[in-house]
């Protein structure tokens, strides 16, 4: 999944008050006096070529970027980042484990049928189901009452707290107070699902022709490696106000080929900007420079169970050296901050931790680093393995990564670069020793972070465990009180990252090139989602 204004996530209620939400869900808000294209069609990078269409299967930035203009959950995110209504209208928290959705009698799926309760009942606990294999289960199954059990195969996804209450109302129960649900359920995942499409064609039911979809576009074509092209959905509910008639989506992963397109005009929307690069393109176009602050980290994933790495010392050596703030001014410079917590800047339930050695010179942490490899064994000339996906910008931090372990610790580091869906498979099965990563919260909460080094998340590739922080998190979501919940997770984060199980390298901001005649992107979202449904082509 990727700004100046941050989502703040509800405090919880102490009360069993009732928590009404209701609204209409506006899009494209073009303002007066601006005037549009006649042709509205949108050409943007999405990164890397998509994992899947498939909501319970997309895992990636880049894949739900595309089922957010496909698929539409309860709510949704408008262009600023604040949660809005989607297919429910209203909802509202009965009592602290308990919120119920009233869904609109208007939406549709794009074959006509009405999306009902139903539909969610049954794609919430397909999204659990085991022999799905969906890589984000139990990462929002724990959110759910029996959903993680589920998500495990310890119980049946018939218990999960979810059920249709009537044809257009939709219960939800979780197993401790989830503040933030509202900001949770805009994520597909916990979307509704097409149930008749996908026991017709089974794994083919997201190819083009076959896709059936409840969000404000379709799926008219896929050409993998090449383009997957969208069009306006006509059953969708709020269609009149849907301005882009047609969005395709690019999947390079070069980020100057990237920008050879948005300069020929092939490409409106540039993924984002190589390395090094920005103070350059900010010039040379200030009315199409885009960049914020986003609650996101750029890290590198330590294979906890690898023989060399199992180690703390090794993993807390290799994080001592590297300079962050060099790799921040010079080596990225693109405004990004220096990073020593899974916890970044703008994360509502937990404070950002850090190190005692990240104000140390940097002579006094080489020679503790030195110190605590010669301990664990490790000689100098012995190798580290490091995979990331195909990209110049990868490319230049692990070069900058790899002369940081040789020059101050004389490692030596083996790089090899790869598909980006070949790296998620391989740090999923724990068949690498030190890889890439990167995490966009799905929802302002510190949990959307913690799911990275909590024991047996889906997305922990890690593989790390801290059972006494597992049990404070537990304290800290069973807790009522906003204030001790957070004390509860700051402890937690901090024991956490004491067992340096990744190294935090960045806050991420996303600096690109958008042309000046896409209206509707906003630099005030902090999680960098963007639908379709909000944007529009001013007449140029």
């Amino acid at each position: 999944m990727r700004k100046t204004m941050m989502l703040h996530a509800m405090s919880v209620s102490v009360s069993l008050a009732l928590v009404g939400v209701s609204g209409v869900a506006l899009a494209a808000k073009v303002p007066a006096g601006v005037q549009l294209d006649a042709k509205q069609e949108l050409v943007r990078n999405n990164g890397s070529e998509t994992e899947s269409l498939d909501p319970a299967l997309a895992e990636s930035v880049g894949a739900n970027n595309l089922t957010r203009d496909l698929f539409e959950g309860l709510t949704a995110t408008d262009a600023d980042g604040k949660v809005m209504p989607g297919v429910a209208e209203s909802w509202k928290q009965k009592d602290p484990t308990t919120w119920v959705f009233s869904l609109r009698k208007n939406a549709k799926w794009s074959d006509g049928s009405p999306v009902t309760a139903d539909d969610f009942v049954y794609g919430i606990r397909r999204f659990l189901d085991p022999k799905t294999a969906s890589p984000y289960a139990t990462t929002y199954g724990i959110f759910l009452l029996n959903g993680k059990e589920a998500a495990e195969g310890k119980k049946p996804t018939s218990e999960v707290g979810v059920k249709a209450l009537d044809k257009y109302t939709l219960e939800i129960k979780t197993p401790y107070p989830v503040a933030f649900m509202a900001e949770l359920v805009s994520n597909n995942q916990l979307g509704p699902q097409p149930k008749a499409a996908i026991e017709k064609f089974g794994k083919d039911w997201t190819k083009p022709g076959k896709l059936v979809s409840n969000g404000a576009f379709m799926l008219k074509d896929w050409q993998v490696n090449s383009k997957i092209v969208l069009e306006k959905n006509p059953q969708y509910w709020d269609v009149k106000n849907v301005q882009l008639n047609k969005v395709t989506y690019l999947p390079v992963e070069d980020g100057f080929a990237d920008v050879k397109l948005f300069q020929s005009g092939e490409n409106d929307w540039v993924y984002q900007l190589p390395p090094g690069t920005y103070d350059k393109y900010k010039a040379e176009y200030p009315k199409d420079i885009r960049n914020a602050p986003m609650l996101g980290l750029r890290y590198y994933g330590f294979n906890n169970k690898d023989p060399l790495l199992k180690d703390v010392r090794v993993r807390k050596a290799l994080s001592m050296v590297i300079d962050r703030d060099i790799l921040s001014k010079k080596i990225t410079a693109d405004g990004q901050a220096p990073a020593y917590s899974v916890i970044v800047k703008g994360t509502a339930g937990a404070d950002v931790t850090s190190y005692d050695w990240a104000g140390w010179p940097m002579a006094k942490r080489v020679a503790e680093a030195k110190k605590l490899l010669a301990e664990a064994g490790v000689q100098p000339g012995a190798k580290v393995k490091f995979a990331y996906n195909t990209s110049e910008y990868h490319k230049k931090m692990a070069i900058f990564a790899a002369s940081e372990w040789k020059t101050k610790l004389g490692l030596n580091t083996d790089m090899e670069s790869m598909e980006f869906k070949v790296l998620l498979k391989k740090r999923h099965d724990g068949e690498y020793q030190i890889g890439r990563n990167g995490w966009v919260a799905d929802y302002n909460d510190a949990t959307t972070f913690l799911a990275l080094v909590q024991c047996g998340n889906d997305q922990n590739d890690n593989f790390n465990c801290n059972p006494k922080a597992e049990e404070l998190i537990k304290q800290g979501n069973q807790s009522l009180d906003p204030a001790k919940r957070k004390q509860f997770l700051t402890q937690a984060t901090k024991l956490i990252m004491d067992d340096y199980p990744a190294l935090p390298l960045l806050q991420y901001t996303v600096p690109r090139l958008v042309k000046s005649y896409v209206g509707g992107y906003s630099t005030k979202n902090p999680m960098d989602r963007y639908r379709s449904k909000d944007l529009y082509i001013i007449k140029h």
